[in-house]
C-alpha cells in the first residue's frame, strides 16, 4: 500500500491543523489495515503519536498529545486524519503516516510495514 500524507504547515502556538493520509488501495483492502501517525523532530528519534484500528472503532494517542490530538479514519475515502488542536512549539516535527495489515494497533515504528513520505508541521511561539 502507498501512503500520501498532507496538511502540514506553519501555525502559531494554540492553533490547529488537520493532517490527512490517503492510502492507495481498494476500499476493501484499506479496511484490513491498522494506521498510525508518528513524528520526528530534528535530532530526535521517531515517536508514536496515535493509531487507529482497521475498523476505526479503537484509537490510541500518546500521552503527550492526549486531549489535544484526535485520530480518525474515513473508509469511504481510504483516508486517515490527525486533528491537532492547541498546538505547542514542541509539536514541531515531520509527521509520518504508517500502515500495517493487522487486526490490532500500531504502537511502535518497528511494527509498521508501510510509510508515507512525511509532512512538516512547524509551530511558532
Amino acid at each position: 500500500v502507498q501512503l500520501q500524507a498532507s496538511g502540514g504547515g506553519l501555525v502559531q502556538a494554540g492553533g490547529s491543523l488537520r493532517l490527512s493520509c490517503v492510502a492507495s488501495v481498494s476500499g476493501s483492502t484499506f479496511s484490513t489495515y491498522a494506521m498510525a501517525w508518528f513524528r520526528q523532530a530534528p535530532g530526535r528519534e521517531r515517536e508514536f503519536v496515535g493509531t487507529v484500528k482497521w475498523s476505526g472503532s479503537v484509537t490510541e494517542v500518546a500521552d503527550s498529545v492526549k486531549g489535544r490530538f484526535t485520530i480518525s479514519r474515513d473508509m469511504a475515502k481510504n483516508t486517515m486524519y490527525l486533528q491537532m488542536n492547541a498546538l505547542k512549539p514542541e509539536d514541531t516535527a515531520v509527521y509520518f503516516c504508517a500502515a500495517k495489515r493487522t487486526t490490532g494497533l500500531i504502537m511502535t515504528a518497528s511494527e509498521a510495514d508501510n510509510w508515507g513520505q512525511g509532512t512538516l508541521v512547524t509551530v511558532s511561539s
